[in-house]
């Protein structure tokens, strides 16, 4: 057999190769890399694919690693739209915001009630994050002399929803969105998160005390958080909140306070 025979059945061999993979291998990942602009960058879901060209479209301004993160975060979407029952109920991840919810009965496991000489009322959290906030209530004052105190924990959906129709009735629904959660959608109902003040100054000023900037620096030291920080409003969708924190243990809490995220922004990490 001559040397151009040999050619003439390497070219036929490939050319048939070739049309047997493109019927064999779906058209979605033939297509991928020729008209897809988002495929090679970090985070990217294939399944969100039209969701990233939609919310480019209406975002110019944005890079495609940003309308990836926030497609992935559901900032698509009008907050309270797309919602989801919340997964990993009773852990530290669980997450519970504007898109994710916990139904009217979910009552988290092992709350206990928090310590008198640390709360106003009575106040319980789920176990974990009780000792984790008696242990840094008290270093707190120990070693620094300062009061941080618990003036609001656990709340079930129908006392969020109380709460929240009062403020609606006082303040309007659209004002009252951005600083109070809709009932099933508090963070409250998980146990795991508290407002605190210093016993002396209103909790709305709790962000000028010794208090708060102690709490900055050391509560991911103890396993909290501050939940609703400043400049990530769009993400969480609650102005800035100082006297708010949640507790994640004290990974997570480590972790999120490092690199200056959300917990969205975590869980999100967690998922891809």
């Amino acid at each position: 057999m001559n040397k151009n025979i040999l050619i003439i059945i390497f070219i036929i061999f490939i050319t048939i190769t070739s049309i047997i993979l493109l019927l064999i291998i779906p058209k979605k990942y033939t297509n991928k890399k020729i008209n897809n602009n988002f495929y090679n960058i970090k985070n990217y879901k294939e399944k969100n694919l039209s969701r990233y060209e939609n919310y480019s479209k209406h975002n110019l301004n944005l890079s495609k690693a940003e309308i990836i993160n926030r497609v992935n975060l559901n900032l698509d979407y009008k907050f309270y739209t797309h919602t989801k029952k919340a997964n990993n109920l009773n852990t530290e991840k669980i997450l519970v915001n504007k898109y994710y919810y916990l139904e009217k009965n979910y009552i988290p496991n092992n709350l206990e009630m928090i310590n008198d000489g640390y709360q106003k009322g009575r106040l319980t959290l789920v176990h974990e994050a009780r000792i984790a906030f008696e242990s840094l209530a008290s270093d707190a004052y120990n070693k620094k002399h300062l009061y941080i105190r618990a003036i609001s924990a656990y709340r079930s959906y129908d006392y969020q929803k109380k709460l929240y129709n009062n403020y609606v009735k006082n303040d309007s629904k659209e004002n009252a969105d951005t600083y109070s959660a809709r009932p099933g959608f508090s963070e409250h109902q998980t146990g795991l998160s508290l407002d605190v003040d210093n016993i002396y100054t209103d909790y709305n000023n709790f962000e000028k005390t010794k208090e708060y900037k102690w709490m900055i620096k050391n509560c991911y030291k103890y396993g909290f958080i501050l939940r609703f920080p400043k400049s990530k409003e769009y993400i969480t969708g609650y102005q800035f909140e100082p006297w708010h924190y949640r507790y994640v243990g004290k990974n997570i809490a480590t972790y999120i306070n490092k690199h200056k995220i959300t917990l969205e922004e975590y869980i999100q990490k967690l998922e891809n």
